[in-house]
């Protein structure tokens, strides 16, 4: 198993986890143009993507599926929520949505996906763990705290994509209005480096080999900042932490 992003924040998310002939993209948010180019960038065409994974409604998440959708033949699955709430951005042809139900896991071609229901301000948002028989591992982004449940749905992990949105200080200081900032910083909004760090502190195990920090603000937090909260948790160094930009990351093969 191999996972890529093709974009990370507030501007669009994308990513893509790949094994065997089974390629799944999850969240189409970036804008079509950049996201094929990405995609082509990293030795993949549109065509060969076998389903699209949709987290919740939010545009950064789900603004582009239609645009991408005329590229290739894939199935969009996402939650009765979510497919609801999404409305003219799920406004899909006959045949091409396929609703999943949280904590039902299902099988699409070589890899088992398991959805995770998480706390957002969303419908009936969900993240997803991956399982490919040899490896394991979990995209988990846009939740505003990390519950017993979704822990326990993230133990054993070879591979780990966390959200880190923001630093705490650096939200409250900045100038992002109050509602805003209740809305980011609260319990359905975003997790910030330190409530990260802490559940990490509960799923890392020993078979973690790749961890990145994801969905970073770009006015209220830094790498820095989130890697220096990661590692103080972790007894690790910062430097071999990974943080996904607007413009993603490559590769990386999951052992």
């Amino acid at each position: 198993m191999r996972f890529c992003s093709l974009g990370s924040g507030s501007t669009g998310n994308a990513w893509l986890v790949e094994s065997g002939s089974t390629r799944l993209l999850v969240d189409c948010g970036v804008a079509p143009r950049r996201l094929v180019a990405r995609m082509q960038a990293a030795g993949i065409e549109p065509e060969s993507v076998s389903a699209l994974l949709v987290t919740h409604e939010h545009e950064d998440h789900v603004g582009t599926v239609l645009p991408f959708l005329r590229r290739c033949e894939a199935k969009v699955y996402a939650t009765w929520g979510t497919a609801r709430a999404s409305g003219a951005y799920l406004d899909l042809p006959a045949g091409r949505l396929a609703e999943l139900a949280a904590d039902e896991p299902l099988v699409i071609g070589d890899i088992g996906v398991r959805p995770v229901p998480v706390p957002h301000d969303a419908r009936e948002p969900v993240q997803y763990v991956f399982d490919d028989g040899r490896a394991r591992m979990a995209i988990v982004t846009d939740l505003g705290s990390g519950t017993p449940h979704l822990a326990a749905a993230c133990q054993d992990l070879d591979a780990l994509v966390l959200e880190a949105n923001h630093d705490t200080d650096m939200l409250w200081r900045g100038n992002y209005p109050d509602f805003l900032k209740q809305r980011v910083g609260g319990p359905f909004g975003h997790l910030s480096n330190d409530a990260s760090a802490a559940f990490l502190g509960q799923v890392a195990g020993p078979r973690l080999r790749h961890l990145v920090a994801a969905h970073l603000s770009i006015r209220n937090n830094t790498p820095e900042r989130a890697r220096a909260a990661w590692a103080a948790v972790l007894g690790a160094r910062p430097e071999d932490i990974q943080a996904a930009s607007d413009e993603g990351i490559g590769w990386l093969q999951v052992a």
